[in-house]
């Protein structure tokens, strides 16, 4: 007895969260069997393919199937198969969206996607302009594509012709999501954008929920204005893990150690428990304000609280132990790691080392840190073990430290910032 259609095609829909093999042999046996297609079975076959690693030869004979069968003309299975040629050949996905009689607001939406996703953000807005009715998705896809990309002012400019526009869709929750996240990067400019978000919210009666709340105060505590955080999140009725946590680090980053280990405690006593992030900030702003016993209590408590050391949280407790001075600490926790030791952890043991004048705790490492850096990268924990060199009388060696530098075109990374210091 055979299979009803309409099982079949959930059949493929169920096989296909497991596996795309298991939804394409579904596929080819309701085609040896003479099973009727429809629509759904196709879809359903088509978005397993996505998974595929490379899928070009089986969308090819797909692709012949599904003309056969006469539905390359329907514009849900045409806009199915451009999505998975563009993994693989966007040139293919292009031919075959040219090719098509009919396109909806899915259509370009998938095709600015495509676009942005093979990084050819140009080539998106291009087609963005042409779309013969946008929607929200459709904003919201180009808003996105030049935020990924790290075209901030683009992307914040089309979000505020978004609020702008007398008429068409406003941004949803989605699309102020990943402005604010952008916002939270970008210093000054982020800055004034993600308070039009905060503005249009409340003007338009929009309820500031938990995910809204805790992007915003994650956005004003990157930004440095922590009272505006403190402020939000005193109002906000219900508050999770993440909201806590970005308050939490918020208050570290800005100096504020004291005010972020007491609002651990108070989110402890709510029942909330902490997770890897939670606690790289509470580690942070116990080094930041040298908290030694404060910090190895917390340190302690990760396991207690059955969260895994991360190596972020072996970097700050050899920040806090080197700046304090303990850098026989330092090493033996940098020595009982389970993580190879990157780059942060030893410049914060070598600036230790700088600040403390024990060149003799810094020459043992020496070796191992420059084989572990990166050229183009590291350039200044070079500066710094040539410093350490200088400080010990070894000029030869600080000589060659910065001609292995210069040999390996290593340069120091200079910080960059949004954030305006006047005109």
């Amino acid at each position: 007895m055979r299979l009803g259609l309409t099982v079949w095609s959930l059949a493929i829909r169920n096989a296909a969260a497991s596996s795309p093999h298991q939804a394409l042999a579904i596929y080819t046996r309701m085609h040896r069997q003479s099973v009727p297609f429809d629509s759904f079975s196709i879809l359903f076959t088509l978005k397993s393919c996505t998974e595929l690693r490379s899928p070009a030869t089986v969308i090819h004979h797909l692709h012949s199937h599904i003309i056969k069968l006469g539905f390359s003309s329907h514009v849900h299975v045409a806009t199915a198969l451009i999505n998975v040629y563009a993994n693989s050949s966007l040139r293919e996905a292009c031919k075959l969206f040219d090719e098509m009689p009919r396109r909806n607001s899915v259509t370009w939406n998938v095709m600015v996607t495509c676009h942005a996703r093979a990084g050819d953000v140009e080539s998106a807005r291009r087609l963005f302009d042409e779309i013969p009715s946008r929607d929200s998705v459709s904003w919201s896809v180009m808003i996105d594509a030049y935020l990924s990309s790290g075209k901030w002012a683009d992307g914040f400019g089309l979000f505020r012709q978004m609020l702008a526009g007398p008429t068409g869709p406003k941004p949803d929750q989605v699309t102020m999501g990943s402005v604010l996240s952008a916002c939270a990067q970008t210093g000054s400019l982020g800055l004034m954008v993600g308070k039009s978000i905060h503005s249009f919210a409340v003007k338009n009666g929009w309820e500031i929920n938990v995910d809204m709340g805790t992007m915003l105060i994650d956005m004003y505590a990157k930004c440095g204005l922590m009272k505006y955080a403190l402020k939000l999140f005193k109002l906000m009725e219900e508050r999770n893990l993440l909201t806590w946590t970005a308050l939490i680090c918020g208050s570290a980053q800005n100096g504020h150690s004291k005010e972020a280990l007491a609002l651990f405690e108070v989110m402890r006593k709510t029942g909330l428990q902490p997770n890897e992030m939670t606690f790289t900030g509470v580690l942070s702003a116990c080094a930041n304000n040298g908290l030694v016993e404060d910090g190895r209590r917390y340190f302690k408590m990760l396991e207690e609280c059955g969260v895994k050391p991360r190596i972020q949280h072996y970097g700050c407790m050899v920040d806090l132990f080197g700046k304090a001075g303990l850098l026989e600490e330092a090493y033996e926790l940098i020595h009982k790691m389970e993580f190879e030791p990157n780059v942060v952890v030893w410049g914060s043991y070598l600036a230790a080392c700088k600040t403390h004048k024990r060149f003799d705790m810094a020459e043992g490492v020496i070796d191992r840190v420059t084989s572990a850096l990166r050229p183009q990268r590291d350039g200044g924990v070079y500066m710094l073990i040539s410093d350490l060199y200088v400080l010990n009388d070894k000029w030869d060696e600080a000589r060659k430290i910065r001609e292995r530098m210069l040999d390996q075109r290593g340069r120091k990374v200079r910080g960059s910032s949004f954030i305006k210091t006047g005109e």
